[in-house]
Formats: structure tokens, sequence, C-alpha cells
């Protein structure tokens, strides 16, 4: 199978401009076409950030798998984000990787200079500010905090504090807040300082994918619209 061409090539401050609203991240399901159906009904939602997530898949799977998101990420103008696997993302030519402290090719420098200026490089800060700064300076897209709250796919992820997402704004990349968001407590995630709400459970558990996506993007437009008021009185 050839690499899938991304549909717009984009440059950095390109990139970083789209770093914003629902982040979805696909739930580990071996089945390509359930899947494919509920990545399918949130796009139709309005998610425009997937990050492909499959821990426990064999490679030929995580692949095919990978390339079907790519797919369909493209024919709705989304942005496809693989997590862990440097060189599966260069393989497909996916729009971006995302790497926690331990995954292959996590060395932050080695992997801005493998994607190149165009691509996202998102980075897993856990609660450490300092890794986020570190992030920021080897050429990282976004940095993401977490878990901000009990997490279904993380039981045993250790907490960040919410305050933490402010702090982490000041090394001047977009923050992602990960770790049992819900519509619930989404509007205090936002407004304590996350551009992107990454998001798996509340998600792709709901009755209707669509719908909550929908909701997710209303909280965003809601909240800008709003902070926008506030800064012109």
């Amino acid at each position: 199978m050839k690499p899938v061409k991304p549909v717009n090539p984009m440059t950095q401050p390109e990139a970083a401009a789209r770093l914003r609203g629902l982040y979805a991240i696909t739930p580990e399901d071996p089945l390509l076409p359930r899947l494919s159906t509920l990545v399918e009904a949130a796009l139709q939602g309005g998610v425009r950030l997937l990050q492909y997530r499959n821990k426990t898949a064999p490679a030929p799977l995580r692949r095919a798998q990978a390339a079907e998101m790519l797919r369909l990420c493209h024919a709705h103008d989304a942005l496809l984000i693989i997590n862990d696997d440097l060189p599966l993302a260069l393989e497909l030519n996916a729009d971006g990787v995302h790497l926690g402290r331990d995954d292959h090719g996590a060395d932050i420098a080695v992997a801005r200079a493998a994607l190149g200026p165009g691509k996202i490089l998102g980075i897993s800060c856990y609660a450490d500010p300092a890794r986020a700064a570190a992030a920021a300076q080897a050429g990282a897209s976004y940095v993401a905090f977490g878990s901000l709250y009990p997490s279904p796919t993380k039981p045993q992820a250790p907490p960040a504090p919410l305050a933490l997402l402010g702090e982490a704004r000041r090394c001047g990349l977009p923050v992602a807040a990960i770790g049992g968001i819900t519509l619930d407590n989404a509007p205090a995630t936002i407004a304590a300082g996350a551009d992107m709400l990454a998001v798996i459970s509340d998600l792709f558990d709901a009755a209707d994918i669509t719908a909550r996506a929908r909701a997710y993007r209303a909280l965003f437009t809601s909240f800008h619209s709003q902070r926008g008021s506030h800064e012109s009185q």
C-alpha cells in the first residue's frame, strides 16, 4: 500500500492554528469496520483532529487501521496524529505524531527532524511544566497534560492539577488536556487554559457520537465568543 499524501501540506504556523477544540482519540477496537464507523460519526460531528491510538494491536492491524483513519480524516478535512509510533507516521505520511516519555522515537528533537517543519508533533508532559518548556525548545507543536480527572482508559495515571494548564501556556504552545474529560467538566477545563480537549470514552461511548462531538464543538464556540465579548469591553 502506498503512503497516503496529505490533502493540504501545512507550514508549522498553519498546523498550530488548527490545534484547537475537540481532540478525538480512538478507542482500542480490534475490528476495523467498527472503528471506522465510530470515527466517521465523530468526524461528521465536526471533529477536525483525531489521534489514532492502539497500544495492543499487532503491527499489521495498526498499519491497516491507521491508513484507514488517515483516509477518513482527509475526506472530512481533518488531521490524523499517530500515537506512539514515529516510523508508522512517517510511512503513512500522516499529519503528525504524538509521543510520550517512553514511546518509539521519543527523542523530541530527533522526531522533529524526521517529521520536517510542516507536521504536527505532540508531546505528553504529564504534570511536568519543565518538560513542556523543553518540548517547545526542541520543536514540539503542542503539549498535553493529564490525567486531569480519573480516567477509565488510564486508571493508574498520576493526577495533574487543573491549575497546571494555565502555567503550561507560558511555553508558548497550544495545550491539550487529557484524562477523564467529559461534557460536565469540559467548561472548567477550557476556562483553566486548555486549547484542546483530548477525549476517548466520553465521545466514543456516547449513544450518539455525532451529537456528542457537536456538543463539544459548541462549548468551544461559546467560550471563545464570550471571551471575545469580554475583551472588547
